[in-house]
């Protein structure tokens, strides 16, 4: 096998196992490490196909540090279900190839799957066109109606561990950290990414420029959960908030709705799914602004990500509080 980057070479046990997934014949010949994620280590595979003397992709996923093996085995488990569920829908999802939940056979707890075309687009020029595109995207999702509910989702944070960034106005903190107190408002379940944000989803941008862009497929499918409408939109507009300034949190809640989306009835349930959501992201900033650097956006910093999310929690409070 040839190494693209010495940090691609896929370690031996894992090797044998994707041999095995392999057609007769075919070889890994390429291996190449995909930038971006946080939990996972990523591999895009190159095979050789003897029979018509091409190539093809495949993309290994795998769970390596301590925290993330040990909850490998649901979140694999669940990831290899969607998507498995998925083929049978609309939404551009990755084809399971194979999957080593528990590391029976491989050195970590991996999942072998189709390589998908397009990338992540992170940058602000047709920012618009691809928000419109995301939340049409997220609509799709949010209508796949699974045999067998995945499990309820899961709050990524509490009032006690929230961390104010450091020269936030405590006041409207302490008024964010109160509304995520109560209890969650009354929902009607859905089928959730509860991952979905831009760094999760491919786009193809046409030659005719960012207009022409389209949505190429969504990863990262491991905390597929049964939950609120709400919190899926409110995570991809924290996202935004943080990438591109807070005004595209809201916005992006608006045209998660025009594009036929339902959310909350009530402000007030609006803004416990939306601050519940920016709070869990005070926790992890530093995380979060790593991959975005790597990716090219230099100047978000894990001060300029902290002040962002300050900003976005303030606008949360003064327009829905």
């Amino acid at each position: 096998m040839t190494n693209h980057d010495e940090a691609a070479v896929v370690r031996p046990s894992t090797l044998a196992w994707v041999s095995r997934q392999l057609e007769a014949g075919e070889r890994i010949v390429r291996a190449e490490v995909l930038h971006g994620g946080i939990t996972a280590e990523m591999r895009r595979l190159t095979i050789e196909t003897p029979l018509d003397g091409g190539t093809r992709d495949l993309v290994l996923r795998s769970f390596v540090d301590p925290f993330s093996v040990r909850h490998a085995e649901d979140w694999l488990s669940r990831e290899a279900d969607a998507l498995t569920l998925l083929t049978r829908t609309g939404v551009p999802a990755p084809g399971l190839v194979a999957v080593d939940p528990t590391a029976a056979h491989c050195e970590y707890p991996s999942l072998l799957m189709t390589h998908m075309a397009g990338r992540t687009v992170l940058d602000e020029e047709g920012l618009e066109t691809r928000v419109s595109l995301l939340a049409r995207q997220l609509v799709a999702i949010h209508e796949v109606r699974p045999t067998e509910r995945p499990r309820d989702y899961v709050a990524l944070t509490t009032a006690d561990t929230v961390v104010v960034p450091k020269g936030a106005d405590a006041a409207v903190w302490a008024a964010a950290i109160d509304v995520i107190r109560k209890p969650a408002p009354p929902y009607e379940g859905r089928f959730l990414h509860r991952d979905f944000q831009p760094g999760n989803v491919l786009f193809e941008v046409r030659p005719s420029g960012p207009a022409g862009a389209r949505i190429t497929g969504v990863v990262d499918w491991a905390a597929t959960s049964w939950g609120p409408a709400d919190l899926d939109v409110a995570h991809c507009s924290t996202n935004l908030a943080l990438l591109h300034g807070p005004a595209w949190g809201l916005r992006f809640a608006q045209a998660y709705e025009r594009a036929g989306g339902m959310l909350a009835a009530a402000a007030s349930e609006r803004l416990y799914w939306l601050v519940r959501d920016a709070l869990a992201f005070s926790e992890e900033v530093r995380w979060v602004a790593q991959p975005w650097r790597e990716a090219g956006r230099t100047e978000l910093t894990t001060r300029a990500v902290e002040e962002r999310l300050d900003a976005y929690v303030t606008i949360l409070m003064d327009t829905l509080g």
